[in-house]
């Protein structure tokens, strides 16, 4: 099979600067919704905006590394390269977003709790998570045989992907200070603040797709280029 088979995005999806700038256009919609639509919380103030780009790239984190685990299962399924270099690259940006996720907590944990950390279930598992995903990018240049590489990075992950649940699950487990914005089918959001929410969260996806994109037509590039 060719290596790059499935691998060539350019005939289905619009030209790089167009969605750059769809991308970029989403993004200064979202910051204007941000900081002059969605009302100032009255408790933590202007702190509180942080929150929309904590749960956008927390949402777009967790999303890529289920990308990751469905490539893993589909290459150990039908060894096909395509469907390890989406989950190699989706990886990639996941821990992108989950990095920032974890910056973002940090600088609106401290004027909140008074501390950026503490080990409390769900930052001890998004800790855990993050030191897993940046281990599978290491294990991604560990190896010289791909065959084998593609093989164990499927493995770690599948395996890897199990604190995705656990971290949504945590704070409704066990007694926790993170914040539980939904609560069955209630939210404790007002409308405002909870429409910039989904429009934040629409734009990082938008633009995670940008990069995944990107990321796998470098891929195919390289291959070409091997």
């Amino acid at each position: 099979m060719d290596k790059t088979e499935g691998l060539n995005l350019k005939k289905r999806i619009p030209p790089d600067w167009v969605m750059i700038l769809i991308g970029g256009l989403l993004l200064l919609l979202s910051l204007w919704m941000v900081f002059f639509y969605a009302p100032e919380e009255m408790t933590m103030g202007a702190v509180q905006k942080i929150f929309y780009f904590h749960v956008a790239s927390a949402w777009v984190g967790f999303f890529a590394f289920f990308i990751t685990f469905l490539g893993g299962v589909l290459y150990l399924m039908v060894s096909a390269e395509k469907w390890d270099v989406l989950a190699k690259s989706s990886a990639e940006i996941g821990f992108v977003f989950i990095s920032m996720t974890l910056v973002t907590g940090m600088l609106w944990a401290k004027p909140v709790w008074g501390v950026f950390w503490t080990w409390d279930p769900r930052l001890t598992i998004s800790a855990v998570q993050w030191l897993l995903y940046f281990s599978y990018s290491l294990l991604r240049k560990s190896s010289s045989d791909r065959n084998s590489e593609a093989r164990l990075a499927a493995v770690f992950g599948i395996i890897a992907f199990i604190t995705v649940p656990l971290s949504w699950f945590a704070i409704r487990i066990w007694r926790t200070i993170h914040p539980q914005i939904f609560s069955g089918s209630s939210t404790a959001l007002p409308h405002k603040m909870m429409v910039t929410l989904i429009v934040s969260i629409f734009t990082f996806t938008f633009i995670y797709f940008s990069f995944l994109i990107q990321r796998i037509n470098l891929e195919r590039k390289s291959d070409m280029m091997d």
